[in-house]
């Protein structure tokens, strides 16, 4: 009888456990706070910083950087986790010409997105 109580007890603390450390890592989710783009005309690279802060950037992390230009998808680029917990840089071969607009949309892997465009100027 006794065993049995220390064996639900015991269950029941490691439950508790569990929740305490997975809880904390989906109150946490959250999209992008901060985004910022800007393009090199000449290397036609455009880079895209992210901050996204993430104790956790191999469970919480940005999945996904869409690029469309003018509208149109021309890339989605996908990842296992972040290079940083709080802000890094991806950067992306995209051609375009002056007055192209340029959209970057970065999506979280728990809850949210951020999306953020720029003309490309002279």
């Amino acid at each position: 009888m006794i065993k049995r109580k220390i064996s639900q007890v015991f269950i029941c603390i490691l439950i508790l456990f569990a929740v305490c450390f997975m809880y904390p890592q989906l109150s946490f989710a959250n999209p992008p706070q901060d985004m910022k783009i800007s393009y090199d005309s000449n290397l036609q690279i455009l880079a895209v910083t992210i901050t996204h802060k993430s104790p956790f950037p191999n469970f919480h992390y940005i999945k996904s950087v869409e690029i469309k230009k003018n509208g149109n998808i021309v890339s989605t680029n996908k990842y296992e986790n972040q290079p940083d917990n709080a802000t890094f840089t991806y950067s992306y071969k995209v051609p375009a010409k002056v007055g192209e607009t340029l959209e970057a949309t970065a999506s979280c892997s728990l809850y949210g997105s951020k999306t953020i465009n720029l003309t490309v100027g002279k």
